[in-house]
């Protein structure tokens, strides 16, 4: 099966239901997933990565409170037909954009009790089919292919597949860990295990989950089975680890390309900076950023 046939047949799910506390009081009536990067809404960049891999179903995961996440992929005609009448057709094309990308689902979680319990949300929508799981605070650039890639993969190895990045030894505490060996594929590795925010000194490898999966439906039983965790939440690593150890067969794509993650404020500065630093638009903005870090560097 081609990339476009299995990609027709996914789904795309996007957990989005937390309360952002680390951009407290901000979040407090605005999703995190709606803070602008620049002018586009971190939530739409990822939404983009995954219609670029040819997905069109999305069931956003949400909360109280979030119901603004779905309205952004809504047509506004009223703001339609005024830029009309303005005969601003660039500004009406970015605002009919979201609405053309995919078809937006909601399934409300009850209460953020991890992202394990999440994922659970989705076991209806998805039917019995493989699905993509995106976390909604970080994004690739679209034209990457990475989920095209880890589609693909799928298709041909069944089970589970996941995102890697090689980061520094001292930052794994911060994420889930791999445990690898090689393939004859120099950019896939088979995952022998998976441990959540280990130790540096006892980690078993440098290789970090981040947020992009593809999960088979025996997933959900795999959830309802494990046991809630630190602050009573539902780890989706841990749930992946037991189908892991049942036999699951698991493999990751290391990633080299640009990741930009938004989900704590240094990472969503930076973004906002990198991706500006790109847009000849904005060159004013460059040029005066070039000349404010002269400056502090006097």
């Amino acid at each position: 099966m081609s990339a476009t046939d299995t990609s027709s047949r996914i789904k795309a799910v996007i957990p989005a239901a937390g309360i952002a506390t680390r951009f407290l009081p901000a979040t407090k009536a605005v999703p995190k997933e709606l803070f602008p990067v620049i002018d586009k809404p971190v939530l739409q960049h990822i939404v983009e990565e995954a219609a670029a891999a040819e997905i069109r179903d999305v069931l956003l995961v949400t909360g109280r409170g979030k119901t603004s996440m779905v309205d952004h992929f809504d047509r506004r005609p009223d703001l339609e037909q005024r830029l009309i009448d303005r005969g601003d057709t660039a500004r009406l094309k970015a605002v009919m954009e979201p609405s053309e990308l995919a078809e937006i689902y909601t399934s409300r979680q009850a209460e953020p009790l991890g992202l394990g319990d999440a994922v659970g949300y989705a076991e209806s929508h998805v039917a019995g089919e493989p699905f993509a799981v995106l976390l909604a605070d970080e994004f690739t650039d679209p034209d990457n292919g990475l989920l095209t890639r880890m589609i693909d993969l799928q298709a041909t190895t069944g089970g589970i597949v996941l995102a890697l990045l090689e980061v520094p030894r001292e930052e794994v505490s911060r994420y889930g860990v791999a445990s690898v060996e090689t393939t004859d594929d120099p950019g896939v590795v088979k995952v022998t295990g998976l441990v959540e925010k280990p130790d540096p000194a006892s980690a078993p490898s440098n290789l970090v989950l981040i947020g992009r999966y593809i999960l088979p439906s025996a997933i959900f039983d795999a959830i309802r089975l494990t046991e809630p965790g630190k602050g009573g939440e539902i780890q989706l690593t841990d749930a992946m680890a037991r189908l892991l150890s049942e036999g699951t067969p698991v493999h990751g794509i290391v990633f080299r390309g640009p990741r930009y993650d938004t989900g704590e404020p240094v990472g969503y500065l930076r973004t906002i900076i990198e991706l500006a630093m790109r847009r000849d638009d904005l060159a004013p903005f460059r040029d005066w950023l070039t000349a404010f870090v002269a400056e502090q560097d006097r």
